[in-house]
């Protein structure tokens, strides 16, 4: 889900997602009813992997698993515009609320093996810093810690909030700046977009890289929510469905 212009592997991922969306309305309805929802979001796995679980590059995120509140959330601000990237607003585009929200639910209820965290060329004054930041963030430049948000396991809270474990170095770098630059954008006050623009390139490669090297916890799930005490105002939070 980061921003990008098409490059040939895309487009193929987009050819498979386009044939597979031409299928949806005869395999999945019946008197108007869905009776089986999983071949509707087979386009899906064209970019984010078999039932969602990444595929082996990284390049596209797990969804399995995610809070079905979260990714109920993206999925509107692929369609609405907030965030930005063509092949996503594409496969959504015109889709209605409940549709969007019965995928989100889809690939909410998965639990699936996570793989062993990649091995970073990364030094441990990098990654002591990037802990930090995850634990105690920096008062001083009014950043908190991500714990405070993505719960102490860093696996999420319900409804709205993501864990960020299981997520390549590359991509989680590219959503701070996609934050900082405005090309990903949420329902104000965006919080995220206040922090990563507190955060200085140093700070963002040692976040990505100290997030990407943990291990994810045997049947992670988002702890149970919401967040009690949020360090500062937050849309996501205020309006989380």
């Amino acid at each position: 889900m980061i921003t990008s212009t098409t490059s040939p592997r895309i487009g193929r991922a987009l050819a498979t997602a386009l044939a597979a969306l031409a299928l949806w309305p005869c395999a999945v309805s019946i008197a108007g009813e869905v009776v089986d929802f999983e071949p509707r979001v087979r386009p899906c796995y064209a970019c984010h992997g078999d039932q969602g679980r990444a595929t082996p590059d990284g390049y596209y995120p797990r969804i399995a698993g995610k809070p079905a509140g979260y990714l109920f959330e993206q999925l509107l601000h692929f369609r609405d515009g907030r965030r930005v990237h063509d092949e996503m607003s594409y496969l959504v585009d015109r889709q209605r609320d409940d549709t969007l929200r019965r995928m989100a639910e889809h690939f909410a209820a998965l639990d699936l093996p996570h793989p062993p965290p990649a091995v970073l060329n990364t030094d441990a004054t990098t990654l002591e810093h990037g802990a930090r930041l995850v634990r105690e963030g920096d008062a001083a430049r009014e950043l908190p810690a991500c714990t405070a948000c993505h719960g102490e396991s860093m696996t999420g809270i319900e409804p709205a909030v993501p864990g960020l474990l299981g997520l390549p170095q590359d991509y989680l770098a590219a959503q701070f700046g996609a934050w900082r630059e405005g090309a990903r954008r949420a329902r104000e006050p965006d919080c995220m977009a206040q922090i990563a623009r507190r955060l200085e390139p140093a700070d963002i490669s040692a976040l990505s890289a100290w997030l990407a090297s943990q291990p994810v916890p045997s049947h992670a799930r988002a702890q149970a929510g919401p967040v009690r005490q949020p360090p500062m105002r937050c849309g996501v939070l205020e309006n989380a469905r």
